[in-house]
């Protein structure tokens, strides 16, 4: 059946005035260009109050105002940062008392202690796996396997079990070690395994049931500080799969215990937008009254603009 279409007459279109409407932009958002010469809080406040821009700077504020408020901030983090250089950043955070608690993944722990150890890390993988000898690295491998072996037998965390372990071995790199500065501090550093995922555990030396025992004692430590969430701050950079899986179950024992983790902000960063990130850190955990906000790029931009920001915030408010 063939339908004629009907004639549209313009001349009824409804009108509003554009002065009553709402917009979403004003000129009192735009961006102020930076002039030569002035400081950084300068430079982030002139960043528009739009987009990304707004999200970053709402980060930064709420990352400062949890550690100002004395509330928990707990960073969960994947082995790209170490690699692309951001570990001084966050020893420096950590060393400001900026961060509580930190989390990474398996391959966290490998390229901290190569750094601390030699200065140097990250292999180029492609070639050695041709040759057969990708992750064969010796001192590596025993090094990281005999100190998560005293671990278990310590009854303590692979976190805990190589940060003394680099702390107590010295070094002309260990100041800059993530795992290192947490034990000298007694901060919580917790590291989460997949069986398989990392090099040492190819090696002969590697002992399943430690490897299992410490990163399930970092479990439970993990949920321990998640438990102390409210009114505080998570981050989860650059993990896309284990660290939201593993944040998403801690907080759901937490609640489950009956601990109040309600009202709390979450970060995520990364290049791109992950399913698991997404709604394992950004959406879910935030239903309830929180806030989650995801910053798109790389890290070794965004972190240092986040750390920035936060202790620009906190030498303010301790100047007043």
């Amino acid at each position: 059946m063939k339908r004629k279409p009907e004639f549209i007459d313009r001349s009824k279109v409804r009108t509003v005035p554009a002065a009553e409407r709402e917009s979403l932009v004003s000129v009192s958002k735009e961006a102020r260009p930076h002039r030569p010469g002035s400081s950084f809080r300068a430079f982030l406040d002139g960043l528009p109050d739009l987009l990304g821009a707004a999200d970053l700077r709402a980060a930064t504020g709420a990352w400062a105002r949890a550690v100002r408020e004395e509330r928990t901030v707990v960073v969960a983090m994947g082995a790209h940062l170490i690699k692309v250089g951001l570990s001084p950043i966050l020893v420096d955070l950590m060393e400001r008392g900026a961060i509580h608690a930190i989390a990474m993944n398996g391959a966290g722990c490998v390229h901290d202690l190569e750094l601390a150890q030699l200065g140097k890390t990250s292999e180029d993988v492609a070639a050695s796996l041709d040759a057969g000898t990708f992750g064969m690295a010796k001192e590596t491998a025993e090094r990281l396997n005999e100190a998560i072996a005293r671990g278990a037998e310590a009854g303590i965390g692979m976190g805990e079990a190589v940060g003394r372990d680099l702390l107590e071995a010295g070094g002309p790199f260990v100041s800059r070690s993530i795992l290192a500065t947490a034990a000298r501090l007694e901060i919580p550093a917790t590291v989460h395994v997949a069986i398989g995922t990392d090099i040492h555990h190819m090696h002969p030396s590697a002992d399943g049931a430690a490897l299992g025992a410490t990163s399930y004692r970092d479990f439970e430590t993990l949920t321990g500080m998640v438990a102390t969430l409210e009114g505080g701050f998570y981050a989860n950079i650059g993990s896309a799969v284990i660290l939201p899986e593993v944040f998403l179950k801690a907080l759901a024992l937490a609640r489950n215990l009956g601990h109040t983790v309600e009202r709390f902000t979450t970060l995520d960063i990364d290049f791109k937008r992950q399913y698991r990130p997404t709604q394992n850190v950004v959406e879910r955990p935030t239903r309830l009254g929180g806030r989650g906000i995801a910053l798109t790029g790389q890290h070794e931009i965004l972190l240092p603009l986040l750390a920035a920001g936060v202790i620009e915030s906190l030498e303010e408010e301790a100047a007043t």
